[in-house]
């Protein structure tokens, strides 16, 4: 094992077992008698093969982009080594004797497969470098983060990073060699203007307008506080500045299209996130999702016809208690019914995504998802804090695989943050709250939505703006800035925006051939905690592992 992936203290499997007792210590046994080798099967379970986590570390060292006083190098001579690299790790990973290894470590092979064709993806297809103008930006914009004065270490690496703007962005130029014009457009968006998301950004009541706005916002702060990195400031404002004029002439003659087409989209679907259904399959699971929200919706409202209407929190205080609010109803409803188990170990409470935005001063945005959660903060509270992507990471960090804990899956993990949204409203989270179960509805509706819009973007059928026109029709409290935001990222990562109710679909899925297996026996808690003990793989993985059915595997070319 190497020596950046030493083994974390208290691995999930031994909590949930401490936690769960009987129950899902019958759960593990259960999996662990699907497994063939008897009790080498049963000791294969507390780590990954060494071969395995060499291979992925070869992996993560192969990716690693050279860099040179600071400026990183996407030369033709970069990608052939990577490319010669992937093909010689790819050539290790189908040597392995997989096909005769106990069922845990068959699917961690299987995990680092996922990522060798995550990096040929991106080599084929994606090629930001080339592509994607944005990517550039993407490479310098967090750099006016930086508190100031900056001093020791911390003040080192921010003169750095400054003095390797100017020569990024002229290696932009030189190594954009198939822009598409439409990424360029986002680029020189995010270069002059704030997506008023901000998300990642440090917190402003009022952002500076995007990544030039953010350095001289920085430059303000320097003359004052830290003087001497000023002219630093200033080459890297002037350089940014310049490589938007050159993106605004040159986007008309930028003609090579921003969108992958339907079959590389499928090949990603299939061999990096392991669903077995093709595009069409995709798409008609985002449009049945889509209905069925939008008429439970519709039901809902008729339901509530006759109540007051939720009221946005009005102050910042008002807010946080809310969320402070929402998290302990969280907690004691999940303890209380058995959901799953949340290790005593885990933090008493978890931020939220959304902090306030009083709209008075300055007439300042607020997004659709604040919107949701000004309302009421238990619908992002459970997707994106406990028990979702915060509370799931937490738990992955620690998994006893180191596999597991190095490659992640991103639908297995808004698959998982979607599912508990309608898992708590089926389970009566919400009895009492009959106004938030609309907004339960809505936000389903809008991540079923973002299904149609990707394909059809990914499809050349739809431009960027077209996507956009289309979820602020589609779905309620939509606004132009929030659906900009999450579909450039659609464009820019194809199958990012299936992933939610495609990976709903497959937990649900996945919890029906549990239920038909045990029978009585079938405990919601049990399972859920079996699943999450699992790791962040593709869920079809988990499935295999958990029930010991592999016709999925066998549709996606693993078992044969």
């Amino acid at each position: 094992m190497s020596a950046r992936d030493r083994p974390l203290n208290r691995p999930v499997i031994d909590i949930l077992c401490q936690r769960r007792g009987r129950r899902l210590a019958a759960a593990l046994v259960f999996v662990t008698a699907l497994l063939p080798g008897g009790p080498s099967a049963a000791q294969s379970a507390e780590a990954s093969r060494p071969e395995l986590v060499a291979l992925l570390d070869s992996l993560r060292d192969l990716r690693e982009v050279p860099v040179s006083g600071g400026i990183p190098l996407y030369a033709p001579a970069t990608v052939r080594r990577w490319r010669a690299g992937l093909t010689r790790l790819a050539a290790r990973h189908a040597a392995m004797p997989a096909a005769t290894w106990p069922v845990p470590d068959r699917v961690d092979h299987a995990v680092v497969g996922t990522q060798l064709a995550a990096f040929d993806f991106e080599l084929r297809v994606l090629q930001p470098w080339a592509r994607d103008p944005g990517h550039w930006v993407d490479l310098v914009a967090r750099t006016p983060y930086a508190d100031l004065p900056a001093t020791g270490a911390a003040g080192e690496r921010l003169r750095r990073a400054l003095a390797a703007v100017p020569g990024t962005m002229q290696e932009a130029r030189r190594r954009l060699t198939r822009p598409a014009g439409e990424l360029a457009r986002m680029a020189v968006f995010h270069l002059d203007s704030s997506d008023e998301v901000n998300q990642g950004e440090p917190r402003r009541h009022r952002p500076p307008a995007g990544v030039i706005g953010w350095y001289r916002d920085l430059l303000d702060r320097a003359r004052t506080s830290e003087p001497a990195i000023v002219p630093d400031i200033e080459r890297a404002v002037s350089s940014l500045v310049a490589y938007r004029d050159w993106l605004v002439a040159a986007a008309p003659t930028m003609r090579a299209p921003a969108h992958v087409g339907l079959d590389e989209y499928a090949w990603y679907v299939r061999r990096v996130r392991l669903v077995p259904w093709t595009a069409e399959q995709v798409r008609l699971i985002g449009e049945q999702e889509l209905a069925r929200a939008r008429s439970l919706l519709g039901i809902e409202r008729h339901r509530n016809r006759a109540l007051p209407e939720l009221v946005p929190a009005a102050t910042a205080e008002e807010h946080e208690r809310r969320t402070r609010d929402a998290e302990r109803w969280i907690r004691t409803f999940t303890a209380r019914e058995g959901l799953l188990t949340i290790p005593p170990d885990m933090p008493p409470q978890y931020e939220t995504d959304a902090f306030f935005i009083d709209r008075s001063p300055w007439g300042g945005h607020r997004h659709f998802w604040d919107e949701i959660t000004y309302r009421d903060p238990l619908n992002n509270h459970i997707h994106a804090s406990i028990p979702g992507h915060r509370f799931d990471g937490a738990l992955q960090r620690r998994h006893p695989r180191a596999v597991r804990r190095l490659a992640g899956d991103g639908t297995r993990a808004e698959g998982w943050a979607f599912y508990i949204e309608e898992m708590y409203l089926q389970a009566g989270l919400l009895a009492d709250r009959p106004r938030t179960r609309e907004l339960f509805y809505v936000a389903q509706l809008k991540r079923a939505a973002r299904i149609r819009a990707e394909l059809a973007m990914q499809s050349g059928r739809w431009s960027l703006r077209q996507a956009i026109d289309f979820l602020n029709a589609e779905v309620p409290l939509m606004e132009t800035n929030l659906a900009r935001y999450d579909l450039a990222i659609y464009l820019r990562r194809p199958a990012y925006g299936m992933n939610y109710t495609i990976g709903k679909a497959q937990v649900e899925q996945l919890l029906a051939d549990r239920q038909r297996q045990l029978g009585a026996a079938f405990e919601l808690g049990a399972f859920h905690d079996a699943f999450l003990g699992a790791g962040a793989i593709p869920i079809s993985l988990i499935r295999w592992e958990l029930t010991g059915l592999d016709d999925e595997m066998r549709q996606l070319g693993i078992v044969r």
